[in-house]
C-alpha cells in the first residue's frame, strides 16, 4: 500500500470523522508519492471529457436515467430505463476524431486528459470482455479509449481514465455480499490499466453500500502492481458507509482517500495542506446542475468566466479539470470548441503565471489571487474597484513590475501596503497578471486580505458560473 505524509493523513481522518490507527509511514514510500504527483501539481489544467449513448438523445449522462438503484434521485432522470439503456444502438458518432480533440487541448494549455471510461449508467467505452453493454455493440464499433490513448501519446498529454463504481446497470450491482460485482469491476479496472501503455491518472466516482461490500485493498494493490507511477483520485469509497455493513479495518479509509481531492462545481478553497482538483463543466444546465454531457439547453460559460476558474484554482494551490461533452456525432459542441481555442493566446500570454507556480502567499478570494516561482510573485486581479488595488504589506522588496497583458500598471511598496494602480483607473473586462519580482529572501507566510481567513471563500469565487454553489 501506497502512503501519504502525516499532515495528510490528520487531515484525511479529520474530513471522514473516522479514527484511523496503526498506519505506518516509510520515508521512501512518502518520498515516491511526492514524486508522482509533481508532474501533476505542476501542470495544473486537464481536459475532462464525459461522452456516451446519452449525446444521442441529448441528456444528461447517466441521472437522465429513470432508476438509479441504490442511489438518490436527481431532478434529471426523464428517460425511462428501457429507452435510455437501448441508446447504445444508436450511437455512431462518425464524425469523431480524438487527434483533433487532443490537438485542441494541448493548443489551449492542458497538460493532460481524463476521459469517461464507464459512468454510472455502466455503458463501457471500450471493447471489454466482461459485458456486451460495450462499444463494439454500437453502429460506431471503434475503441474510443485507445483513439483517446493514441491521441494522448502522439500530443503528449498525460492520459487518466474516470470509471464509476456505481453502476446502475449490472444485474450484480450490490447484490447479496457483491462479490461478483467486485469482481467484474476489479477485472474491468485491469483491462483498462492493461491494455493502453500508461496510465497517469485513475478517477473513480462514487460507490453505494457498506465497507464489507467492497475489497479495497485487493484493488488498490493490483492498481499500483499494474501503474507503479499512477495517482488516484478521493472517490474510491465515497458515499460508502451509510449502510451497517461494517467499520473499515486499520489504515483502509486513508488508503482509499489516494492522492488528490475533488470539489465538483466550484473552486476549491485556498488550501496549502493538501493537493486538490476542481472538476468544472464548461456547460451547465439552465438550473445549474449538470451539464456534464452534452444537452442543447445547457448554458456554456463565457471564456472570461473559464481563465478567472483557472486563475482561482491555481491561486488557491489547486488545479482545474475543465469538462466538455462531445455532441452524438462526435463532435465539440461550437461554444466549448470555441471557449478552448480562446484559451491559446491567453496561455500564451498568461501561461507562466499558471505552469508550475505555488498558490499564495495572498489567500485569495473576490479581488483575485497570487501565486509564486522562485523569486517571481504573480497576482491574479479580478476586481479592479475603481482601478486600484491596496494588498497588506509584502516582507519582501519589489525589484521590478510588469503588467504580461500590456497595461501599465503603477506598483508601490511601503511599510503598510503594496498598492497597484492600473493606468487611466481602466477596469479590464478579462482579469489582469502582475508579474512581480522579489528580491531574494525567506519564504512568505500566508498573508491574509480584506480580514479573510485560510479556508473561507468569497461570493461567487466558490462558483464563478452561478450565484448559488451546486
Amino acid at each position: 500500500m501506497r502512503k501519504t505524509n502525516i499532515s495528510k493523513l490528520v487531515l484525511w481522518i479529520s474530513l471522514s470523522f473516522l479514527l484511523v490507527a496503526g498506519v505506518s509511514f516509510s520515508e521512501d514510500d512518502s518520498a515516491s508519492a511526492d514524486r508522482n504527483m509533481e508532474w501533476w501539481q505542476n501542470d495544473k489544467f486537464g481536459l475532462f471529457i464525459h461522452w456516451g449513448p446519452s449525446s444521442v438523445a441529448g441528456v444528461e449522462i447517466s441521472w437522465a436515467r429513470v432508476s438509479h438503484p441504490f442511489d438518490h434521485l436527481g431532478n434529471l432522470n426523464v428517460v425511462p430505463d428501457e429507452v435510455y439503456d437501448a441508446l447504445y444502438k444508436q450511437f455512431n458518432p462518425v464524425d469523431f476524431d480524438a487527434d483533433e480533440i487532443v490537438r485542441t487541448a494541448k493548443e489551449a494549455g492542458m497538460k493532460y486528459l481524463v476521459f469517461t471510461t464507464k459512468h454510472h449508467d455502466g455503458f463501457a467505452n471500450w471493447p471489454t470482455q466482461l459485458s456486451d453493454y460495450n462499444i463494439m455493440n454500437t453502429p460506431y464499433q471503434r475503441d474510443i479509449c485507445q483513439e483517446f490513448a493514441d491521441a494522448c501519446r502522439k500530443h503528449g498529454l498525460k492520459l487518466g481514465w474516470y470509471y464509476s463504481t456505481r453502476d446502475w446497470y449490472h444485474p450484480d450491482y450490490l447484490v447479496g455480499d457483491n462479490s461478483k460485482y467486485n469482481d467484474f469491476y476489479h477485472g474491468q479496472i485491469r483491462e483498462l490499466l492493461t491494455n493502453y501503455g500508461e496510465i497517469s491518472v485513475l478517477w473513480f466516482d462514487h460507490v453505494a453500500g457498506g465497507w464489507d461490500d467492497y475489497r479495497f485493498q485487493e484493488l488498490f494493490d493490483m492498481i499500483y502492481e499494474l501503474q507503479p507511477g499512477i495517482i488516484v483520485n478521493d472517490r474510491a469509497a465515497r458515499f460508502i458507509g451509510l449502510t451497517d455493513a461494517g467499520e473499515p479495518g486499520p489504515g483502509l479509509v486513508e488508503l482509499t482517500q489516494g492522492d488528490f481531492k475533488t470539489p465538483e462545481g466550484k473552486v476549491g478553497v485556498f488550501h496549502k495542506e493538501f493537493p486538490w482538483e476542481t472538476c468544472m463543466p464548461m456547460s451547465k444546465g439552465p438550473d445549474g446542475h449538470g451539464g456534464w454531457s452534452s444537452r442543447p439547453e445547457a448554458i456554456t460559460a463565457s471564456f472570461e468566466k473559464c481563465a478567472e476558474m483557472l486563475a482561482a484554482c491555481v491561486t488557491g494551490c489547486g488545479n482545474m479539470l475543465l469538462n466538455v461533452g462531445p455532441l452524438g456525432d462526435g463532435t465539440l459542441r461550437p461554444s466549448e470548441l470555441e471557449n478552448l481555442k480562446k484559451f491559446k493566446p491567453w496561455i500564451e500570454t498568461y501561461g507562466e503565471s499558471i505552469y508550475g507556480t505555488e498558490g499564495g502567499p495572498y489567500i485569495s478570494g473576490q479581488w483575485g489571487g497570487s501565486c509564486t516561482k522562485d523569486n517571481t510573485l504573480y497576482l491574479h486581479i479580478f476586481d479592479w474597484g475603481n482601478g486600484t488595488l491596496s494588498l497588506p504589506v509584502l516582507p519582501r522588496t519589489v525589484l521590478q513590475s510588469e503588467e504580461l497583458g500590456g497595461e501599465t500598471v503603477v506598483v508601490s511598496q511601503t511599510d503598510d501596503a503594496l498598492s497597484l494602480r492600473i493606468e487611466g483607473g481602466k477596469k479590464r473586462a478579462l482579469h489582469s497578471v502582475v508579474k512581480l519580482q522579489l528580491a531574494p529572501g525567506p519564504d512568505v507566510a500566508l498573508i491574509p486580505v480584506d480580514g479573510r481567513i485560510l479556508n473561507k471563500q468569497h461570493k461567487t469565487l466558490v462558483n464563478p458560473m452561478a450565484t448559488t454553489s451546486k
